[in-house]
């Protein structure tokens, strides 16, 4: 009997053996809630910005030195010119990744309340996204924040820089500036920009206490 796998590892894209440690599933537990429930992080805005909120995961994890990686899952629709769509009809999403240590193995776990109510590994979280198979998902290292626009197969995605940043934090106050009605909003809402910058730097000094039981 033929099981129908909604979601396929792509290792082409896997970028691999980069994280060299991991935490206790207690602590990645921990550090679930603590995103979900922060008030700088929409996780509602379905449609604005996954790939802002991935980074300020990623960029805070690293400051605060826990491993950290992101998960990509593609529509096969989007990636490969075949039948397979996302749900909310997503040509791709990218959430953060923790390495868990978890009865003697390590599990790559995903954070990404906008999909989930918990931790998800990431075929899980793969599969739950899936709307239509197939779908194709991968591993990339974190300081990658978006993939080539013409040719998403290329090793060399885009890495952080300036203008990453600017969208992050305009991400995280709720704009897409890639949009002509984003654009249109970046001039009447600086102040809003500047509060959600001035509070992603604080947060980077806020590291949360992770309690074991």
């Amino acid at each position: 009997m033929n099981v129908l796998i909604p979601s396929l590892l792509d290792s082409r894209f896997s970028d691999v053996n980069f994280l060299a440690s991991s935490i206790s599933k207690k602590h990645a537990e921990q550090l679930f809630v603590f995103f979900k429930n922060h008030p700088l992080f929409n996780w509602k805005n379905a449609n604005n910005g996954c790939e802002g909120r991935a980074d300020a995961l990623c960029i805070l994890l690293d400051k605060w030195g826990i491993p950290n990686c992101k998960a990509w899952v593609f529509s096969g629709a989007y990636l490969k010119n075949h039948i397979g769509g996302l749900i909310q009809n997503w040509n791709y999403h990218v959430s953060t990744v923790l390495a868990v240590e978890e009865n003697g193995q390590v599990i790559n776990y995903v954070i990404d309340p906008s999909t989930a109510s918990s931790l998800k590994s990431i075929n899980e979280w793969a599969i739950a996204v899936t709307n239509l198979p197939h779908s194709y998902h991968f591993l990339r290292q974190s300081h990658w924040y978006i993939f080539p626009a013409k040719n998403i197969a290329t090793s060399k995605w885009n890495l952080r820089n300036r203008q990453n940043r600017k969208w992050m934090i305009q991400c995280l106050a709720g704009i897409n500036s890639l949009s002509l009605t984003g654009k249109a909003s970046l001039c009447f809402n600086k102040a809003l920009l500047k509060k959600t910058n001035a509070a992603f730097e604080k947060l980077k000094k806020e590291k949360p206490t992770l309690y074991e039981d």
